[in-house]
């Protein structure tokens, strides 16, 4: 039996739902129940059935599952699969910004930690994040991580953003030569870039979407050329549900890749299911003030 085969059966005999981000290897993508951006499987999380949950991805996300769905077991197969944008973000610090900006409503990308979720007002994520910030009554709001998403924020709204200093270090090495290259490359492509680039990046793109748009804009577009401006894993997902279009990686050398997504491999999906383990633990008080954030987003979304 190949480990594909063998971790569906384990799955289904465990009744354990799979999660796949976007950003994981295709092999991984295909065993999962569902597949999406960090909005939808929020959504799924808390929805399904299933009393167990396994995560590939990185630990906010299965950390989101857990807040949302607390009587779950959720399971990360690597549990030091970590992001560098959320962990940028400092309590301490944050603690002196909503000082220093007491009218301010603090708004935490879904790419943060689950103790600053539990700071925070309200949560949002690539794709929701604009909508968020102007469903607020709070004419200045605190923006973090991503001071790229934030920017990208500040241009379609008049409140105003007071951005952490944070970012993605896979988005935020995307350079100019990088879409002229593309572009000359692929003349005929449309170029889709992640919110999580830099301002002057995103202002090259034909659309900024998230992940979970750049799938349904794809759909919705009537061209069959796409260059995509986001980690790779994106690739495999959209070749998978638009066989007949083409998808180019914005760069292939060094291709755009998130270290702590390709953490996860096949193998430690299997080994998780048969051990139920690692499992995220979080303390009852932190899931209570991050539940909350989070759950005012959800009502949004």
């Amino acid at each position: 039996m190949g480990i594909q085969s063998e971790i569906i059966r384990l799955k289904k005999k465990k009744n354990i739902t799979i999660l796949s981000h976007n950003y994981q290897k295709g092999e991984i993508q295909d065993i999962a129940d569902f597949v999406g951006d960090s909005l939808e499987l929020a959504k799924m999380a808390r929805g399904i059935e299933s009393s167990k949950i396994l995560f590939a991805g990185v630990r906010f996300m299965a950390e989101t599952a857990k807040i949302l769905s607390p009587e779950k077991r959720v399971i990360l197969p690597v549990i030091e699969a970590g992001c560098e944008m959320a962990d940028m973000v400092d309590i301490e610090a944050l603690k002196r910004m909503k000082s220093k900006n007491p009218k301010a409503a603090v708004v935490a990308y879904v790419n943060t930690t689950a103790e600053v979720k539990a700071l925070s007002d309200i949560c949002c994520t690539s794709a929701n994040a604009v909508k968020i910030v102007n469903s607020l009554t709070e004419d200045e709001i605190i923006f973090l991580p991503d001071k790229n998403l934030a920017a990208f924020v500040q241009r379609q709204t008049s409140k105003k953003i007071i951005p952490y200093n944070g970012w993605c270090y896979v988005h935020d090495q995307i350079n100019e030569n990088d879409i002229s290259r593309a572009r000359e490359k692929y003349p005929n492509a449309i170029l889709f870039i992640h919110p999580e680039a830099r301002e002057r990046i995103q202002l090259m793109a034909d659309y900024v979407l998230s992940t979970g748009g750049m799938v349904k804009k794809a759909g919705e577009l009537g061209d069959e050329e796409f260059i995509v401006g986001t980690e790779e894993g994106m690739i495999y997902r959209l070749k998978r549900l638009y066989p007949e279009k083409k998808f180019y990686a914005l760069r292939d050398k060094p291709a755009l890749r998130c270290v702590n997504m390709k953490k996860t491999r096949i193998e430690d999906i299997k080994i998780a299911l048969k051990e139920e383990s690692p499992e995220i633990t979080l303390d009852s008080s932190v899931i209570e003030s991050a539940g909350r954030a989070i759950e005012r987003m959800l009502k949004l979304s």
